[in-house]
């Protein structure tokens, strides 16, 4: 099903920022957990704001440059997040789970976002919410990259793809066959992201490895936001 450009797939500008914001406080948040420089700390926090819209748009949409530089905000709402990682810190890490409450209300936003764009492009839901999922876990993948460790979407672990996914099929889903709002559709899909990634973390479940052979049990990788 091609779903045409309308005025009724657009999102509010705050959806993506908020996102942005999010995003960037966890990666601000995991560089000054590591004692990255003020310069370091942003330049993370910057890739897990807006790296999967760089990758949604420099990759799939291409509809002129990034709207992360198109628009000061995105850059602006970046360096709060860096501000207040780098100042707050030591303050914010002893809030137990505060990174990966941050995280899973950031996924739901960024699938969404992500799926709206594509719609109003003309995509399918298909395509949009394949590109819903890049558009919630790249910037993660370019943070771990950045900060050398293997991709977290590579290894076994917990509901994180997946969970994205749900969120971009579900929003797909209400604007596309049932026509609601988007802002309305948006909140229910975030939440229902935000519970699915609560409930999966609570209850470990995880994802298995592909196997050749005999292999030892697998843990859940350690993430950022586990305390």
């Amino acid at each position: 099903m091609v779903v045409h450009p309308e005025e009724f797939f657009q999102l509010p500008l705050y959806f993506d920022l908020g996102a942005t914001l999010l995003f960037g406080l966890s990666g601000a948040l995991l560089a000054a957990r590591r004692g990255y420089d003020p310069v370091g700390l942003f330049v993370v926090a910057l890739a897990t704001g807006v790296g999967g819209g760089l990758l949604r748009d420099g990759l799939f949409l291409q509809q002129g440059p990034p709207v992360c530089v198109q628009d000061s905000r995105y850059l602006l709402v970046v360096l709060i997040a860096s501000v207040f990682g780098y100042f707050f810190a030591a303050a914010l890490d002893r809030i137990r789970g505060l990174l990966f409450v941050v995280d899973a209300i950031g996924l739901g936003t960024y699938a969404v976002v992500g799926v709206q764009k594509s719609l109003a492009l003309g995509l399918g839901v298909g395509a949009a919410s394949f590109i819903g999922v890049l558009n919630a876990v790249g910037g993660g993948l370019l943070r771990d990259v950045l900060v050398r460790e293997e991709p977290f979407l590579f290894k076994p672990g917990e509901y994180y793809a997946l969970v994205a996914g749900a969120g971009a099929a579900l929003f797909c889903g209400l604007t596309v066959a049932l026509e609601w709002r988007p802002p309305r559709a948006a909140a229910v899909a975030i939440a229902a992201t935000f519970v699915l990634r609560v409930v999966s973390h609570r209850y470990g479940w995880t994802t298995p490895p592909a196997r050749t052979g005999p292999h030892p049990r697998v843990q859940a990788p350690l993430r950022p936001d586990r305390e």
